[in-house]
């Protein structure tokens, strides 16, 4: 006989995991409420793209808005004043702020001015003021030169010895844009760097070696040059392959000034991303200054020492703003 205890035994419990349990029926009275179905609420991958903020600043400190609307001012007023000196001095006509006794001096200061208006204007397009100090620095140094110079040679200026009402009125504006482009641009300086500074990243587009010797000889010609024209106009004076009087050469030694302090400021960044204002600024002022010096090769003295450096030096400007743009662009893709 068969114990009860040796029937095969059935478990409920997975049984009933097995089979499903009729639903429970609503209470007499009501409507069942149909199932909401449910909503993705994942967004497509291409919506985080577009309503994405632009990536900050990476490291250094943001431009901020007063230094771009000085760059853009600068520019504006460098198209118009540099435009026209540049213009009156290709004639051959001696047309400033000052008495020249040749026309080739106002028209390398146009010439100067026109050339970094590019440069100035692509200042608005950067994020960041590591970017752009190695054009808006010497900018400093020209606006603060030029007024400085104006000031102190007051006398050769046309509004105090008189003469055309043209130049008069011309002397006179010059004085007050200069002045008042000179306090803005202390104040955007100062305020820009009151700005919240970041430790800088690492370079992404180093200066390669075999250019670095050459700018460091480059810059110190300029900026030798420069100081000694603003200082002892006197004696360096002679040294200018052309006639210039004392406000001539320090106009000039202001600007020379300049330029060897934005060369060796780009290579005191070795870093190619940190000078694309400059890098554009810089083959246009050399070009400029080559058609006014092609233009007006009459007044230039060739023979003489001083002139064959001086085209040794445009040239360098020249060679230097070009191959660093074209490095500039191979260095882009390989970023990206």
């Amino acid at each position: 006989m068969t114990n009860a205890s040796d029937l095969p035994r059935h478990d409920d419990s997975a049984a009933g995991s097995r089979t499903p349990r009729p639903a429970a029926k609503p209470p007499a009275g009501t409507h069942p409420v149909p199932a909401t179905p449910a909503i993705d609420t994942r967004e497509a991958p291409g919506d985080d793209a577009e309503r994405a903020p632009a990536p900050p600043v990476e490291g250094g400190r943001p431009l901020t808005a007063g230094v771009a609307m000085l760059a853009t001012a600068v520019a504006v007023v460098s198209v118009l004043v540099g435009g026209l000196l540049m213009a009156v001095g290709l004639t051959g006509h001696v047309f400033g702020a000052w008495r020249s006794p040749e026309s080739l001096t106002p028209g390398l200061i146009g010439a100067a001015m026109l050339g970094t208006a590019p440069g100035l204007f692509a200042v608005s397009r950067a994020r960041a003021w590591h970017e752009v100090r190695t054009l808006l620095l010497p900018l400093a140094i020209v606006l603060v030169g030029l007024f400085t110079v104006s000031l102190l040679d007051a006398g050769h200026l046309y509004i105090a010895r008189g003469g055309s009402v043209v130049p008069v009125l011309f002397s006179l504006g010059w004085l007050f844009v200069l002045g008042v482009l000179c306090v803005f641009a202390l104040v955007a300086l100062a305020w820009q760097y009151f700005a919240p500074a970041q430790p800088l990243g690492p370079r992404t587009a180093p200066l390669p070696g075999w250019s670095k010797p050459a700018l460091a000889v480059l810059g110190s010609a300029w900026l030798g040059i420069g100081a000694g024209l603003l200082t002892r106009p006197g004696f360096w004076a002679d040294f200018v392959p052309w006639t210039t009087n004392r406000v001539d050469a320090q106009a000039l030694g202001v600007w020379a000034l300049a330029l060897g302090v934005g060369v060796l400021g780009a290579l005191a960044e070795d870093d190619l991303t940190r000078t694309g204002a400059a890098l554009i600024a810089l083959p246009c002022t050399a070009l400029t200054v080559t058609v006014v010096l092609a233009c007006r090769a009459s007044a230039v003295d060739w023979h003489s020492g001083p002139a064959l450096s001086l085209v040794c030096m445009v040239a360098g400007l020249l060679f230097a703003g070009a191959s660093g743009r074209v490095l500039l662009t191979r260095a882009s893709p390989a970023r990206s």
